[in-house]
């Protein structure tokens, strides 16, 4: 019986791959950003609150995830390092911008929606990564689903939003940044591969969240900094990660998904295009200061997730290793003090009152 179920569950893999693929190739052909990702993204979402069964596998996910982060820290060149090391200033902002916007949404969601429990608004608006804050919300006795529908929803609208706005607007190839590794060498990407597999599983085991994205980046960096050029990825290999990360986001969708609290969804939807909006105004005006261009900036800023937002500044060339360096630090710190601020928050209402 077990056999059966999982050979099953395995033919819905497959299926969903296929449908994946050939979406794929069929937004490849209409000339969409970013193909390989929203593709898949759109098909599988579609597919699954239309009620077809699809499915996505971890492991298959975390393979992704490591060749996007594998791909992410070929670009950190020493040049490169040199250069975010200089733009610290503006990597701090970022941080501040998050906690900001985040707060100031949680705040909107309770006058909206005063039925709404703190801690659900609190981990629902934060800028972090859904499946940590869906955590954090449980801890503090939120409502698990309406955080992981909130992230799950900001996250396909500024997947969508801002690539089909930057190809509106020519917004490419702006900001390029080479690959610190030119060309595939066959022996130095068998030994790339290792290392940044170990250097996953190695975050994977301090527990820590994102380790195949994280663990990955920071060795593929480390290696590239050194000026130790091993070989760069096939071309195929993003593709195939962009793919595998477009089902994982879309099958996170099921058909009961419009159907639990649609008023929820409502907010949530409007404050991720009004937190775009503002982002971008704050994107230019930081842009000024540092120098860099806004539309890099934007992508940096901007209330997506940390291997969406990175993917398209790859696809679209512009300033990978700044929007990359961007997101790290503000996963990290939004990691560290989203749960902090929600009791330093809660302890000085219950002093007040």
């Amino acid at each position: 019986m077990t056999r059966r179920l999982d050979g099953r569950w395995l033919m819905r893999v497959a299926g969903t791959l296929l449908l994946a693929w050939l979406a794929a190739l069929a937004c490849e052909r209409l000339g969409t950003p970013l193909p390989w990702m929203i593709g898949p993204l759109l098909a599988t979402a579609i597919g699954c609150v239309a009620g077809v069964r699809l499915a996505a596998a971890g492991p298959l996910r975390n393979a992704g995830q490591w060749a996007i982060g594998t791909s992410l820290g070929l670009y950190f060149s020493p040049q490169v390092l040199g250069l975010l090391v200089a733009l610290a200033p503006a990597l701090l902002a970022g941080v501040a911008w998050a906690l900001l916007i985040g707060g100031v949404f949680a705040g909107v969601l309770r006058r909206a929606l005063p039925g709404v429990d703190p801690a659900t608004a609190h981990f629902a608006a934060a800028i972090g990564g859904a499946s940590e804050m869906a955590v954090l919300a449980e801890r503090h006795g939120g409502r698990v689903d309406l955080v992981a529908a909130s992230h799950s929803l900001r996250v396909l609208l500024v997947v969508l939003v801002i690539p089909f706005g930057y190809q509106a607007a020519g917004l490419h190839g702006l900001d390029t940044t080479p690959l610190a590794v030119q060309g595939v060498q066959p022996g130095g990407l068998l030994l790339l591969v290792l290392a940044t597999v170990a250097g996953s599983l190695a975050v994977w085991r301090t527990g820590l969240p994102n380790p195949w994205v994280l663990g990955s980046l920071f060795v593929a960096a480390a290696l590239s900094g050194s000026g130790l050029q091993l070989s760069a990825l096939p071309p195929e290999v993003s593709h195939v990660g962009q793919l595998l990360i477009g089902v994982a986001l879309g099958t996170r969708f099921n058909r009961s998904f419009l159907h639990t609290a649609p008023r929820w969804l409502a907010a949530v939807a409007l404050g991720t295009l009004a937190m775009i909006a503002a982002s971008a105004v704050f994107a230019w005006l930081l842009a000024q200061a540092a120098g860099l261009h806004w539309a890099t900036v934007l992508l940096g800023t901007s209330p997506g997730g940390i291997a969406e937002m990175c993917i398209t500044a790859k696809v679209l060339q512009l300033g990978v290793p700044v929007v990359t360096a961007f997101h790290v630090v503000r996963y990290v710190a939004v990691l560290l003090l989203t749960g902090p601020l929600f009791r330093r928050q809660q302890r000085r209402l219950a002093a007040a009152a």
